[in-house]
């Protein structure tokens, strides 16, 4: 989305500057406010943070106080609208700079999901004499329910989609209990914008990622498959990706056995499969996080996530060797547009009473993603 450019006030801010209006701001606006900080923002943001946590656990966070006016999200667009979905409507959600998207949220928009659903539902018409000659066995339903389930980095006019469909979010915590779900409710799954997460999940299952999975390629017919391909697939997994999470290689791990006997390798379950497979555990970022709370001195982590994460892991736990996988560090772009100038900047608007780079989801997106959230609350319990 489009950002105004910053005054050159702000522009021009030294680090101190910054962070010196920041917290005059901040007193000033008192118990209106609250700040959610997501683990992968810089140090310089965190610090200023009421709360840090991932997407999902933020977006709650911000239920604890409704005598708020301001939540500012410093994370990514996907993650405000979910605020803004859960939260009063009398509070402000504000993203304070509204180019930081998400190119994974990205990789699948309404347009491309209502037309793979179409194809979809088109290609599992055929019944009887007509599956047996593409060379199905039709079932009693003849697995032709899909229920979509999409994680929760997606926009919010998608998980209405999902809402409205009977189909419902998940995050990298909670998705083999989602896709469970789901499938106890039909036949397959179209699972977006994640390929990664929903093969990872799938696997973890107990399913086959060659038998019993396929890509969508929004950009080809049928998403790149043939109608018996579609029939065949429990999973229809999008084609989409996690910029940093694609990053990391088995080479890397292999590299730090090496390098550090007796490591622990610990990944996002975005990564690819034959990374998941490689390393030791792997886990949502809240599971990373407590994973290295919980080990003892003197441990040795190999870490494939965030490099924010990483380091802000390294420089609170120094009794232990943390350090990220990829060696040439990847810090999530989008994250990184975040910048305390914009966060000065957007605090003092609110103390002037302006305000500014407001996220707000229309009604009807608002009531059928809600539906969505609330039927994973329910599910996932």
């Amino acid at each position: 989305m489009y950002q105004v450019p910053l005054p050159k006030e702000y522009a021009d801010l030294t680090q101190e500057e910054a962070d010196a209006r920041i917290v005059a701001a901040k007193q000033k606006l008192g118990s209106k406010l609250v700040i959610l900080g997501h683990h992968y923002q810089r140090d310089e943001i965190v610090k200023h943070a009421t709360y840090r946590g991932d997407s999902y656990k933020l977006a709650k966070d911000a239920n604890l106080h409704p005598e708020a006016d301001y939540i500012v999200f410093c994370g990514v667009h996907f993650m405000a609208e979910s605020a803004d979905i859960l939260t009063p409507d009398h509070q402000h959600v504000i993203l304070p700079n509204m180019a930081a998207g998400c190119s994974m949220a990205d990789m699948a928009n309404i347009f491309q999901v209502r037309k793979a659903w179409q194809e979809i539902e088109k290609a599992l018409r055929p019944t009887g004499v007509e599956a047996l000659e593409a060379g199905n066995t039709p079932t009693p339903q003849h697995r032709n329910t899909v229920i979509p389930v999409t994680y929760i980095n997606s926009a919010a006019n998608l998980k209405a989609f999902v809402g409205e469909r009977g189909g419902t979010v998940c995050t990298s915590t909670n998705a083999p209990t989602a896709v469970k779900w789901a499938l106890e409710q039909g036949d397959k799954v179209l699972f977006f914008p994640d390929q990664h997460l929903g093969r990872n999940t799938g696997v973890k299952l107990g399913f086959d990622p060659d038998r019993d999975m396929i890509v969508w390629d929004p950009f080809k017919p049928l998403g790149g498959n043939t109608e018996e391909d579609i029939w065949r697939a429990t999973f229809i997994l999008w084609k989409g990706h996690c910029s940093v999470h694609k990053r990391f290689t088995v080479e890397q791990i292999q590299q730090a056995r090496v390098d550090h006997p007796g490591v622990n390798v610990l990944v996002h379950p975005e990564c690819p499969l034959e990374v998941v497979q490689a390393a030791d555990f792997n886990g949502s970022t809240e599971y990373i996080i407590k994973a290295v709370e919980a080990s003892p001195a003197g441990s040795i982590w190999a870490i494939g996530t965030e490099i924010n994460l990483v380091n802000r892991l390294a420089n609170e736990h120094p009794d232990k060797t943390i350090f990220c996988l990829d060696p040439q560090i990847c810090p999530c772009s989008t994250m990184y547009r975040i910048h305390p100038s914009f966060l000065c900047w957007t605090l003092e608007n609110l103390v002037e009473g302006n305000v500014v780079n407001e996220v707000v989801v229309p009604p009807k997106v608002k009531h059928f993603a809600k539906l969505s959230l609330d039927r994973m609350l329910t599910v996932c319990a």
